[in-house]
């Protein structure tokens, strides 16, 4: 949390002070991003994707007997309501998340948080959740990636952050699980401390099988949350 503020004390001045510069190949910025024009044409936009989770749909899904849904989303009916991803989980994105979550470049999580506000999903409608951290690994990071995307949308959007989703196990890292092993990795992780919003909408960087977002929105709908929607930066395929 501290590394959280100083980051982005430094980050500010740095954006006040310095030229923009672009974060993929160090060309100048432009369009007040620290990014060039030439890399934000090349960037994996998510533009055909199932409704529901967000997964791209190959052209041959996009009919309207699907109604924009994945097979799988047809027939398994996942938790939330709708969900988008503003981009593929592939270059440049995934190196600038790489560099967000673990390296501490919270210039990166500016830049994505800017994009995504390229791409607000039309479901948007009322507060914004982000994904939490285990107060251990959030004490090891010093602040937490969804979040430090999520406070910029919000005021991008003029919208609330709620913060009664918790983190209350720590878990084994998801990134080394199949899809059967991280569902049971993440049971009784999230605890919800009072009453949902209506409308809400949970925020995070990457979705990978959905098995987080799973489990935090079981968490919500215990709780009693009514419907609720998923907005993330990138979506691995």
């Amino acid at each position: 949390m501290i590394i959280s503020k100083v980051y982005g004390a430094l980050g500010w001045l740095r954006w006040q002070m310095l030229p923009l510069r672009c974060l993929v190949c160090e060309c100048p910025g432009e369009d007040g991003m620290d990014l060039c024009r030439a890399c934000h044409r090349t960037l994996p936009w998510n533009d055909h994707a199932c409704r529901r989770c967000a997964l791209p749909l190959a052209a041959a899904d996009r009919s309207e007997e699907t109604d924009d849904h994945c097979g799988r989303c047809v027939d398994e009916h996942p938790r939330q309501a709708a969900a988008s991803a503003a981009f593929l989980y592939a270059a440049p994105i995934d190196r600038l998340l790489i560099r967000f979550k673990f390296h501490q470049d919270l210039a990166a999580g500016r830049l994505l948080s800017q994009l995504m506000l390229q791409r607000v999903p039309p479901f948007l409608a009322g507060p914004l959740q982000p994904m939490p951290l285990h107060r251990r690994r959030l004490r090891q990071r010093g602040y937490n990636q969804a979040l430090e995307l999520a406070r910029p949308l919000a005021r991008g959007l003029c919208c609330p952050l709620w913060q009664g989703l918790q983190r209350t196990r720590e878990t084994a890292a998801q990134s080394n699980l199949d899809a059967d092993a991280r569902r049971c990795n993440l049971r009784d992780a999230f605890a919800v401390r009072g009453h949902p919003p209506a409308g809400l909408t949970v925020v995070d960087d990457v979705m990978t099988t959905g098995a987080t977002t799973d489990a935090a929105l079981r968490a919500l709908q215990y709780a009693g949350a009514g419907p609720m929607q998923v907005w993330v930066c990138a979506r691995v395929p």
